[in-house]
């Protein structure tokens, strides 16, 4: 059975949709009950297919009239993305009130902000409102080319020196051993990016005996140790066997075979649709920040909302697969 969080919908109004970088939209929508966006905070989207998706508020209108999104359009979408760049002006939609899964906890004594990517539109209200409350941070935002980076131009005029900018393709990448190792025990630290750079700050953090507390992150599950290829995945004591696509969750197709399955982020955090792994051909590509590392060492159990199989190195050309236990 799924859980739900019982969000409150609502109509939104398309104000305006622009280029905020390569194949990235700014939407701002009005919403016909205003609501005041909390730093960290996203709406829920309902697709013309019925699917909800999620997308991080940037920031925020007068008095909670209108909210600006940043949408990535992803070459391996699933609907959410691509029905979102096709909104124009005047086009009408139902999404919900400001959700909040990742609060800024105002009151450290220092603050460093970590975006990867689309990751910046999770963090951007979140500096806005540290330089508003006159905080000691760093906004450090990473991307593979300086025309990817969305909404730059306003990020520097509002932040000026906080705001480091390392761009791979530029020669100037972030060292994350070199950031870790310039935080101390006063200091929190919040990102949202691809999970290889989460994953590389939380080592350095753990390294370092850092409190764990201090790291706060949301994630996104598109982005792994792999690319995404089709895989299979087995149930024989629900008598299932289907392929998982490369534009679809195992979530999604076990849902799609008739399977009842629990969940609620599908983004790897919670934990809830974590399956058992009775036998695996092939690698498990952990896109989660659910289980240690230890357990996805073990690979005795995935989060199917964000997590997948890709052949072995050198196998021959065969889907990978992996059969899965019913507790």
């Amino acid at each position: 059975m799924s859980a739900t969080n019982q969000p409150s919908w609502q109509r939104g109004r398309v104000v305006s949709i622009d280029p905020a970088a390569d194949a990235i939209a700014r939407i701002v929508l009005a919403l016909d009950t205003p609501v005041r966006a909390e730093p960290g905070s996203h709406v829920d989207v309902r697709l013309d297919t019925g699917e909800v998706r999620s997308y991080s508020v940037v920031s925020a209108g007068t008095a909670g009239r209108t909210v600006t999104l940043g949408v990535h359009l992803s070459p391996t979408s699933r609907g959410g993305s691509r029905f979102m760049h096709a909104l124009r002006p005047g086009d009408e939609l139902d999404v919900t009130a400001p959700l909040q899964n990742f609060p800024l906890r105002i009151g450290a004594q220092r603050y460093i902000l970590l975006a990867g990517g689309i990751g910046i539109t999770a963090i951007s209200a979140m500096g806005t409102a540290l330089k508003r409350v006159g905080a000691d941070y760093r906004l450090v935002y990473v991307a593979r080319t300086r025309s990817a980076t969305a909404f730059l131009s306003e990020l520097a005029g509002l932040h000026g020196d906080r705001l480091e900018l390392h761009i791979d393709d530029e020669g100037t990448g972030l060292d994350v051993g070199t950031l870790v190792d310039g935080v101390d025990a006063r200091t929190e630290l919040y990102m949202c990016g691809p999970i290889r750079l989460m994953d590389a700050v939380r080592r350095a953090w753990v390294d370092r005996e850092l409190p764990l507390p201090n790291l706060r992150y949301e994630t996104f599950g598109n982005s792994g140790w792999f690319d995404a290829e089709e895989f299979v995945v087995k149930v024989p004591d629900l008598g299932v066997e289907t392929t998982v696509g490369t534009d679809e969750s195992l979530l999604d197709a076990l849902e799609r075979a008739g399977v009842d399955m629990m969940f609620d982020c599908r983004k790897g955090e919670c934990g809830l649709c974590q399956v058992g792994i009775a036998a695996v051909d092939g690698t498990v590509d952990h896109r989660d920040v659910f289980y240690s590392e230890e357990q996805k060492t073990a690979a005795t159990k995935l989060c199917a909302c964000v997590s997948r199989v890709v052949r072995r190195p050198g196998a021959p050309a065969v889907p990978g697969t992996v059969t899965l236990a019913v507790h």
